[in-house]
């Protein structure tokens, strides 16, 4: 009886310490990245967890610092971050997280639940970062500002699909009107 105790004691506070190490790395990407930012090692990629709230998105925690749902107002750009997170048995686990560093109440973070971690899946949901991550991601890389958003309209792919297209149906309504003169 006193073996198991010791038993469970022991993998109760080795198991934390095995889980703490966390990412041995991570990549962002998106707008105004002509490159991903990447964070190599642990010192860096723990730095981003700690701002970017991975721990809690992925195990939950005591308290509880997750929000209770999507923030109100505009977000404005999401960036991915990507962590690679080694496991037990040379395992190798990836999890996705979408940061919004331009949000206008703080950066904010989310992570979508059910992602494969560990012997478990991701509790996710979504992540109050505030100005400390957006201030750390700027010192990494991503522009002081939010780079301006995409109107939505690429001229040159609509013009690219447009005037073709516009030929066929030409061509298409010259050779319907021939069959109706022939007839």
């Amino acid at each position: 009886m006193k073996r198991l105790l010791f038993v469970l004691c022991a993998a109760a506070l080795l198991a934390p310490a095995a889980l703490a190490k966390g990412p041995s790395e991570a990549s962002i990407t998106g707008p105004g990245l002509s490159k991903p930012i990447t964070f190599k090692g642990m010192d860096d990629a723990s730095k981003l967890t700690e701002y970017t709230g991975v721990f809690p998105a992925a195990f939950g925690q005591s308290p509880d610092p997750m929000l209770t749902g999507r923030p109100a107002g505009r977000l404005g750009q999401k960036y991915t971050i990507r962590y690679v997170v080694p496991g037990p048995n040379s395992q190798t686990f990836h999890l996705s997280q979408d940061v919004y560093p331009y949000a206008r109440a703080g950066a904010v973070t989310y992570m979508k639940p059910g992602q494969a971690i560990f012997d478990s899946k991701t509790i996710g949901g979504w992540y109050p970062a505030g100005s400390a991550l957006k201030d750390f991601l700027i010192r990494a890389g991503l522009p002081g500002t939010a780079p301006r958003a995409s109107s939505g309209t690429n001229f040159a792919l609509v013009a690219g699909i447009g005037i073709p297209g516009a030929l066929v149906l030409a061509g298409a309504a010259l050779l319907v009107a021939r069959r109706r003169s022939r007839a």
